[in-house]
């Protein structure tokens, strides 16, 4: 399929569904969202401004009500739930997976979260809540708890027919998990082994030992990296004593990937992954007037430099003419170096070991690229202001700016990330600052000296 079509496959049921609800038409709209996928459901109510969503939700069918909220972004979800009351809560998810149950909580006030729990059965309740006693960025506040575990001593005839038993297991089921009479995890049965291997062999005879566990505390990052390595489908999750709480399945970290690359996008803007597009002006100003503050101090700082030379540009206006292109190419250097550090950051490849060799390598990249682009630059301004002493001047703080940049963009996340603060969130107000002032007081600061 083309992306046109594709494009225009996801829109058709938006524009059916906004004609709808323009002109009243309840029983077409029931009809239309009742067809789709709880997943193209949530995403018609993201793509809705929030009076629409309002008039939405509750036509939705109060059995798929739970699937949905668990695809929404927390902002929306946050938005629809502060309009159902506990029985609708408890209703909408006493079906869904512990894991899902425990993301719509925490957007939930703290009274209102043990409301629900309390309204729980015991059991489904003992799962949310081991769940919820993880960070939500762990590998335990993602894991889901509904496992099927098996002994390593009984064949696989007694295994199979457990499972006929059971009837029904988790989906994305593609091993059992051994354990000993402590919960303890020893490894997986897959289910291959199961269907293909001599009935009468015991589960220690054909398991694997080669699917690690996950310490529950591990980060949702890790825990990814760990699926893309080893191209695993699920993978347990256990304790610090090595018992099973429950495991983690390729559809939640999809969710994680695609988390953290709207992460990494948006956090250079000031904004959080799950920013609700059609949020109300208020809560937009509120949540984007901090970043825009922040900007402006940074703003300041740079100006201020500029005006400790403002006599020197008095006399020499081709200084300010040529002062934008300084900024601008430390800019551009900087935050391709800021890019791929953060980027090497969250795929796990910058350590302790490697943080020299890298802040070389870009130094030298950096310097590099100032030499052969002030050429260049010096040549331009030598033809068009008709001086060699601006010309060589301009080149000077050019190859100055690109290497700071390039040291500040290393430096930067690095520094960020061992004080506890996001790289990505705050990285690029940093950067644009140090490459804002460098370059300044660099081309200013010379002006200064040898030709005013």
């Amino acid at each position: 399929m083309t992306d046109t079509n594709h494009e225009h496959a996801l829109n058709q049921p938006f524009q059916t569904l906004d004609e709808a609800v323009k002109s009243g038409r309840f029983v077409r709209m029931r009809r239309l969202l009742a067809s789709l996928h709880p997943a193209e459901t949530a995403h018609l109510l993201e793509s809705l401004p929030p009076t629409e969503r309002k008039v939405c939700w509750p036509i939705i069918n109060p059995d798929l009500r739970g699937d949905v909220l668990s695809f929404v972004g927390d902002d929306v979800r946050t938005d629809l739930i502060q309009h159902m009351d506990t029985a609708d809560l408890v209703s909408a998810t006493e079906d869904l997976d512990a894991d899902d149950v425990a993301d719509i909580l925490q957007d939930l006030p703290n009274h209102v979260m043990h409301e629900v729990l309390r309204a729980m059965d015991s059991q489904h309740r003992r799962r949310v809540e081991t769940v919820l006693a993880y960070n939500e960025d762990s590998a335990g506040g993602l894991m889901n708890t509904d496992v099927v575990t098996v002994r390593a001593d009984i064949t696989l005839e007694v295994v199979l027919r457990y499972l006929r038993m059971l009837n029904d297991f988790p989906s994305n089921t593609d091993s059992l998990y051994v354990v000993d009479h402590n919960d303890h995890y020893l490894g997986t049965l897959p289910l291959s082994q199961v269907v293909s291997r001599s009935r009468s062999l015991t589960v220690n005879e054909v398991m694997s030992h080669q699917i690690k566990a996950i310490n529950a505390n591990v980060s949702d990052s890790d825990v990814a990296l760990r699926f893309e390595k080893h191209d695993l489908i699920s993978a347990p999750v256990v304790d610090g004593a090595n018992r099973l709480l429950g495991r983690i399945t390729i559809d939640d970290v999809v969710d994680v990937i695609r988390d953290d690359a709207e992460h990494s996008m948006l956090s250079m803007a000031g904004l959080g992954e799950d920013e609700d597009t059609f949020a109300p002006v208020g809560k937009s100003i509120h949540r984007r007037s901090l970043w825009l503050g922040v900007n402006l101090l940074t703003a300041f700082l740079a100006a201020w430099v500029i005006g400790l030379f403002d006599t020197t540009i008095e006399k020499q206006v081709a200084l300010a003419i040529l002062m934008p292109i300084v900024a601008s190419m430390g800019g551009v250097a900087g935050s391709q170096t800021l890019t791929l550090v953060i980027r090497s950051m969250a795929l796990g490849q910058l350590n302790d070991k490697n943080q020299r060799w890298l802040l070389r390598k870009e130094v030298l990249v950096g310097a590099s690229n100032g030499f052969i682009w002030a050429i260049a630059i010096a040549l331009v301004t030598i033809l068009w202001f008709n001086s060699l002493a601006l010309g060589i001047l301009i080149g000077v703080a050019i190859i100055i700016n690109l290497t700071a940049a390039a040291l500040a963009g290393v430096a930067i996340p690095i520094l960020l990330k061992k004080f506890g603060s996001d790289p990505a969130l705050s990285g690029g107000v940093l950067l644009t600052t140090v490459t804002d002032v460098v370059g300044f007081m660099a081309f200013l600061g010379f002006a200064t000296l040898y030709i005013v």
